[in-house]
């Protein structure tokens, strides 16, 4: 339970692997390989879409369902 507590506050990098625009929701995998959902109102520029593929760091937290989910993203520098 180590990650429980360290989660949100640990930015990870990863790549987002799959966005639906029309549903507002995609996937970004860790560096380790772990995957974590996300909604759009989780990409920290407030654009609200982006392209898989991308290179981020985010952090992540327990979503509402209990579940770790992906939040603040921020596209890396290409």
């Amino acid at each position: 339970m180590v990650q429980a507590r360290r989660g949100p506050r640990m930015p990870r990098r990863g790549t987002v692997t799959d966005f639906d625009v029309e549903r507002g929701l995609g996937t970004v995998t860790a560096a380790d390989g772990t995957a974590y959902p996300f909604h759009c109102t989780a990409i920290a520029d407030e654009s609200r879409r982006i392209d898989p593929g991308t290179a981020v760091t985010f952090a992540v937290a327990a979503g509402h369902q209990g579940r770790w989910e992906a939040r603040s993203l921020q596209p890396l520098p290409a």
